[in-house]
């Protein structure tokens, strides 16, 4: 038995040599790699996915550091994506990683969606970024699994997968879907979403990040999160990842949606 092969030996023990072999010949792109992204790498990576492209424009800052799995003392000021290449490599070195310093918009997502990958993770928190990247997808049939809003939560109970046209108590949902609805796309893609009612922290509105905006957009309040929910978003996100990359949709709860960017009309 070989290192790589030991690597990955209890999800063989678990899901099968074909299904590892499976996921190794898999290509994911990650656009975002913050509190939710970081850790949606972090399990395809350690669940063996064999390409990698990793997106996001930002650098680690210190307000990142109560939920984000790449912000340390040691990189504050450092490009997260090349943190998250760096950490990937260091998790398995076959595993063919590019890291992509890019803010998602039209006149980028031509390289960021190119190959043309097997799955689209959509793990970005803002908005316009956000609907871009979901109508590009959606637009190329491109499968795709994406994140709600996981600030302002505190139950993991609530953590749920399944369709986007289910998602309720989330108001970026309610933003994406208006947006989405006058494009005329589809609600049925899969997402990660919780449906617990969000709580607003004691000083949620009387802080305004400019962070992850410099150069790109404008800013944003300031929301309350605990690393443990967005850590557990990530993670839901990276599980259904590696079943939708598999074809057993019906394990993870997705149900007939689960196959990306389907035919459904939209709500």
């Amino acid at each position: 038995m070989t290192e790589n092969d030991e690597r990955f030996i209890r999800t063989v023990r678990l899901l099968g040599r074909p299904a590892l072999r499976k996921l190794q010949d898999s290509r994911v792109v990650v656009v975002g790699l913050g509190a939710v992204g970081s850790y949606a790498v972090e399990g395809l990576a350690r669940g063996g996915v064999g390409a990698l492209r990793l997106v996001d424009f930002d650098v680690v800052r210190p307000s990142n550091i109560n939920r984000q799995l790449y912000a340390l003392e040691s990189t504050l000021g450092q490009p997260k994506a090349e943190l998250a290449k760096g950490r990937v490599l260091d998790i398995n070195p076959r595993c063919r990683v590019e890291a992509l310093r890019l803010f998602a918009h039209a006149d980028t997502l031509e390289t960021i969606l190119a190959g043309p990958p097997d799955l689209v993770v959509d793990a970005i928190d803002a908005l316009n970024p956000k609907v871009e990247l979901i109508t590009a997808a959606l637009r190329r049939k491109l499968p795709l699994l994406s994140s709600m809003g996981a600030a302002r939560r505190t139950d993991p109970a609530a953590i749920r997968v399944g369709p986007f046209a289910e998602v309720q108590s989330c108001r970026l949902a309610r933003m994406v879907r208006r947006r989405l609805r006058r494009r005329q796309l589809p609600f049925d893609f899969p997402c990660v979403y919780s449906n617990e009612p969000t709580t607003r922290g004691a000083e949620d509105e009387e802080a305004w990040d400019n962070s992850d905006f410099v150069g790109s957009g404008r800013p944003r309040r300031l929301m309350g999160s605990l690393p443990t929910i967005t850590g557990l978003f990530g993670l839901r996100l990276a599980h259904a990842a590696i079943f939708l990359l598999l074809g057993k949709t019906q394990m993870n709860g997705l149900g007939a949606t689960a196959s990306g960017a389907s035919s459904g009309k939209c709500r």
